[in-house]
């Protein structure tokens, strides 16, 4: 079975085109192709499959099995996925994901997609919706108790759930013990993608992400997202704003009059390949 191991600021998934294999147990293929010892190694696996309502359908499924709503980096790979491979020769395209159909638009520079810009649709900050236990109208600004400290949070669903801490360092963050006291707190029916976030100033935030499923990964393109939608409802920063990752940057825009949110990052190859199922 042939391969394409893509990344987008360092968020790299193991890609494999649908429209030629049929995959069985893409939840089990996923395990064996993430590990990073035993097989290719990456944060997951995506799928491109054909849709009877997009250009394309993207599933996801993160290195622990279980399957992902969205993914921000990862489809923007998807994009450069399909036009790169000549699946299209369209700039702006539509991609179905669990959370819905999203608009690409492809930056092409010499017939190669360079960047992705991606409509990520309105933020959904109902409770209910996330998913999160609470009675509250919206969760912006709350506190929650974890390890024996209160936490500034804004819980959000851009696709997948998300809650958003403030921190004034991220770099001193013990992600790898706070990380899963989110992920696994009973207010979260679902598990949750968590965001600490470090405000440098209005245009420009730092982020770390503890993904559910995969842990701590280099980015998170819906957990850039939905960090900006936090931290404009908490005042904090402007509605553009760059959010540095660890594995590079993505620029985010926040229309609050349409309420609807845009994310510009780059999507790059590492190899190709090829193993056995």
């Amino acid at each position: 079975m042939k391969f394409t191991k893509m990344q987008g600021c360092g968020n790299d998934y193991v890609y494999i085109n649908g429209f030629v294999y049929d995959i069985k147990d893409p939840n089990a293929l996923s395990i064996k192709v993430s590990d990073r010892h035993f097989g290719i190694g990456s944060d997951g696996l995506v799928i491109i499959n054909p849709s009877d309502i997009a250009d394309f359908k993207m599933n996801i499924y993160n290195a622990d099995g279980s399957e992902a709503m969205m993914c921000g980096n990862g489809i923007r790979c998807v994009g450069k996925y399909v036009y790169d491979n000549k699946m299209t020769n369209k700039t702006h395209i539509t991609v179905e994901t669990l959370s819905g159909i999203k608009e690409l638009d492809l930056n092409v520079e010499g017939d190669k997609v360079k960047s992705v810009r991606v409509n990520m649709g309105e933020p959904i900050l109902e409770p209910e919706k996330i998913p999160v236990k609470s009675d509250k109208k919206y969760i912006v600004g709350d506190v929650l108790r974890i390890a024996g400290k209160r936490h500034n949070i804004t819980c959000l669903s851009v696709g997948n759930p998300h809650c958003v801490t403030f921190t004034k360092d991220v770099s001193k963050i013990n992600i790898e013990k706070l990380g899963p006291m989110f992920e696994h707190h009973e207010m979260f029916p679902d598990r949750v993608n968590t965001e600490f976030i470090e405000i440098v100033d209005k245009q420009h935030i730092k982020m770390r992400v503890w993904e559910r499923g995969s842990g701590e990964t280099m980015a998170c393109g819906t957990g850039a997202t939905a960090s900006v939608v936090a931290c404009a409802l908490n005042g904090l920063t402007g509605s553009d704003v760059y959010v540095e990752l660890i594995g590079g940057t993505l620029y985010i825009e926040y229309d609050r009059n349409a309420n609807v949110i845009y994310m510009t990052g780059p999507c790059e190859v590492q190899f190709e390949g090829e193993f056995e199922d």
